[in-house]
């Protein structure tokens, strides 16, 4: 029997239009565009500031895009996933909201949350009933809403995200698309980075809204260290795994920190025009990055260019994973 691969057939991506620069945030905290720019490569950041909009609503945009894109049919949808964390609301699924906001009807939906690993471990997932023939074609969305959890008056974190949605189209390929994929978790990681409320641990109070836990906490060297460690160990074992050569292959990197995407790529022994890099243009919109900077890179892209996607998350989650590329540019 012949295998059948998972492949991205298309992609698209949204950010809102009102940008937060490095400027902006020199007049909100402590910090310059030089202190930013060196320690993180982040210039700018788009927040999406409508009220009584949420993550399903920087997805929508690019879903739809991405259908007329394709010619595909929402009627035509087997299966959504939303990667996120910070859905509409704790239920229903942000996956089902889209869905119903775009008109797909025949489809089952959930959400996934494995923060900055988000998107990496939802198309290994998505894969799998795409290869087993339970699912012809599945829209793995990466959709944060960042602002809503960031704490603008802490310079360590507020410097860093962005609000952003990116999405691609799987359908079966008899030749490309997610060859191999390699995810991890170390729960006892879960105390560098995570919010402190909200959830049924310590459910929302007066006293947890009056002490700012309801933001993002990260303590900031042990994540980046283990950012980097992890990452580029994970990555150079799919290349040895499949030996896969560093002068032809592309590296896509979350774009969470600057540094850290230059160290993954001098671990892999990469050339830096190998690396997707766009984090200057929209900071750490977490399940968004990846597809945001796939539908950046897509016009170079070929049919048969082998790509290593990974990312590492609060969490801790960390992956990569493995696809051959599916079609040429438009």
């Amino acid at each position: 029997m012949q295998k059948i691969f998972a492949a991205i057939t298309g992609i698209a991506a949204y950010t809102p239009p009102d940008v937060l620069t490095n400027a902006d945030l020199e007049k909100m905290v402590d910090t310059t565009d030089e202190w930013i720019v060196s320690r993180t490569g982040i210039r700018e950041r788009h927040i999406l500031k409508e009220p009584g909009m949420g993550s399903s609503d920087l997805a929508v945009p690019a879903v739809k895009k991405l259908l007329e894109k394709t010619g595909t049919n929402p009627d035509d949808i087997d299966m959504v996933i939303c990667a996120t964390v910070t859905p509409d609301m704790a239920f229903p699924a942000t996956a089902n909201i889209i869905s119903d906001k775009v008109g797909i009807r025949n489809a089952f939906s959930f959400d996934m949350a494995a923060a900055c690993s988000g998107f990496v471990y939802m198309l290994a997932v998505a894969s799998k009933f795409i290869e087993t023939g339970s699912a012809k074609k599945i829209l793995c969305i990466g959709a944060d809403k960042m602002s809503t959890i960031t704490d603008y008056t802490d310079r360590n974190t507020c410097t860093l995200f962005g609000d952003g949605a990116g999405v691609v189209l799987l359908e079966p390929n008899s030749e490309y698309g997610i060859q191999d994929h390699i995810l991890r978790t170390d729960g006892s990681g879960r105390k560098y980075l995570y919010l402190k409320a909200g959830g049924s641990f310590k459910p929302a109070s007066h006293e947890t809204v009056d002490a700012r836990e309801h933001y993002l906490f990260q303590d900031g060297q042990p994540v980046y260290k283990m950012a980097v460690s992890k990452m580029a160990d994970i990555s150079v074992e799919m290349m040895e795994k499949h030996n896969l050569p560093a002068d032809k292959l592309w590296l896509v990197p979350h774009q969470a920190n600057l540094r850290i995407i230059e160290a993954v790529g001098r671990r892999m022994g990469l050339d830096p025009s190998r690396v997707m890099v766009n984090i200057q243009k929209y900071g750490n919109t977490t399940s968004a990055t990846i597809p945001l900077v796939l539908t950046d890179y897509e016009s170079q892209l070929r049919k048969g260019d082998q790509l290593v996607l990974t990312a590492f998350g609060g969490g801790f989650t960390w992956g990569a994973l493995y696809l051959t590329w599916a079609y040429d540019p438009a």
